[in-house]
């Protein structure tokens, strides 16, 4: 398992394939040479991911701008992505991750409480990985506000230097 903590930045992000909600099947490093912000999400079609993914879609041509990719991770079907992203307009693509490979590696399955029962399930977190594919930053857990917009920031720190 990836080591998300501080001890991860400068480690290399895993490479894994991705199946994307375009329909293609991609590997991690193939967006090497290039940013790429990867955040994980609970659930398609619940309220705070849908502002999540509305947010980051708001910013996608900053991000653009700056070289970067936008990706969200879930553990929803190529399908439920696929229908999420018409819905909502979404212009970047969601890794489906239906077996957890990409969460677990990332570390994001954790133990969660809801109405008093625990269950596992995705913490919201996103993490900043370099053209050279090194995790740069990371953010755990993810408050929704506000979000898109500080990984922008940090993005554009990050660029500069």
């Amino acid at each position: 398992m990836l080591d998300t903590g501080d001890r991860a930045y400068g480690g290399k992000a895993p490479n894994y394939d991705l199946a994307l909600s375009s329909g293609e099947t991609v590997k991690l490093k193939d967006y090497a040479g290039g940013w790429l912000v990867l955040y994980f999400y609970p659930k398609d079609s619940t309220p705070g991911c849908t502002t999540e993914g509305l947010d980051f879609n708001a910013h996608l041509s900053k991000f653009k701008k700056l070289g970067a990719t936008v990706l969200g991770v879930s553990r929803d079907s190529v399908k439920s992505h696929q229908n999420f992203c018409a819905k909502q307009g979404f212009k970047f693509d969601l890794v489906s991750d239906k077996d957890e490979t990409l969460c677990n590696a990332f570390g994001v399955i954790k133990e969660k409480s809801l109405y008093g029962r625990k269950y596992m399930g995705v913490e919201r977190s996103t993490f900043l990985i370099d053209p050279k594919g090194v995790i740069v930053q990371s953010w755990r857990p993810v408050k929704v506000a506000g979000h898109a917009e500080a990984v922008l920031a940090a993005l554009k720190d990050h660029a500069a230097q």
